[in-house]
């Protein structure tokens, strides 16, 4: 595809002596932040859609292709390696689909088959947990997602949703027990047990986590905004700020 090839060149002439001096001192450390943040960037236009999407996923795109080039650079594989490797993977993953092997009639034989295929792959032969390869840099509530579905594949899991909500309850009161006694670490261990078991509850109710708590965000920020239209926050106390807050959310009802 030629716009590829041309995204291609771009990096490559950036990176070059006559090229940014900028782009030239990156390296793979200095851009994982930006790759962060522009995975933020997609995920927040995916919500919007059309220009708006295409110009982050372009923004995205850039930070593949432009760490690609820097291992390149480095004799390690090209961008080019990179896509034959997943167009492989794809093929290898889905043997129902190009080999005509087996017929998967839902999405549930599709994953179970896909965890099959995946556990014979090399990279992932010399696991010794069902937990490795759960990346430690990702947001606290999916990797504690990620690591209770790993733990829930091989049973090891409440069996309803009501043992969840019971636990839910004890670690509200184990964390209370350490807020009164005034210890803060203990507190804070207590409060990482319910972040977690919070994330195990939104697991059995199938949703995700991190949807909520951003639902729950935007709620209170757009509650926020109004009560700041309403009052003068510096010149106001919080009975009157609790008041007009009342008020917004009786409005949205």
């Amino acid at each position: 595809m030629k716009e590829f090839d041309e995204l291609i060149k771009i990096i490559k002439k950036l990176r070059s002596p006559e090229g940014c001096p900028w782009d030239r001192e990156q390296t793979l450390d200095t851009l994982k932040p930006h790759l962060l943040e522009e995975t933020y960037e997609v995920l927040e236009a995916m919500d919007i859609g059309g220009n708006e999407l295409k110009g982050e996923l372009g923004d995205l795109l850039l930070q593949i292709v432009f760490q690609a080039n820097i291992s390149e650079e480095k004799g390690e594989f090209s961008i080019e390696d990179v896509i034959d490797s997943i167009s492989q993977k794809m093929i290898r993953r889905h043997p129902h689909v190009f080999e005509k092997i087996g017929e998967l009639k839902s999405s549930e034989e599709v994953l179970i088959k896909w965890e099959e295929i995946k556990k014979n792959e090399k990279e992932h032969k010399d696991r010794k947990s069902n937990l490795d390869g759960i990346p430690k840099g990702m947001p606290a509530l999916l990797r504690a997602e990620k690591i209770q579905k790993k733990a829930s594949k091989v049973g090891f899991d409440w069996s309803n949703i009501n043992g969840v909500i019971d636990k839910v309850l004890e670690e509200i009161q184990e964390l209370k027990v350490e807020i009164i006694a005034i210890k803060k670490n203990k507190a804070e261990e207590e409060l990482g047990d319910l972040f977690f078991a919070l994330v195990n509850l939104s697991r059995h109710m199938g949703v995700n986590p991190e949807v909520c708590l951003n639902n729950a965000s935007n709620k209170f920020e757009k509650r926020f905004r109004s009560v700041e239209m309403k009052c003068d926050l510096e010149n106001s106390n919080l009975e009157e700020m609790n008041r007009i807050w009342e008020e917004v959310k009786k409005n949205e009802e």
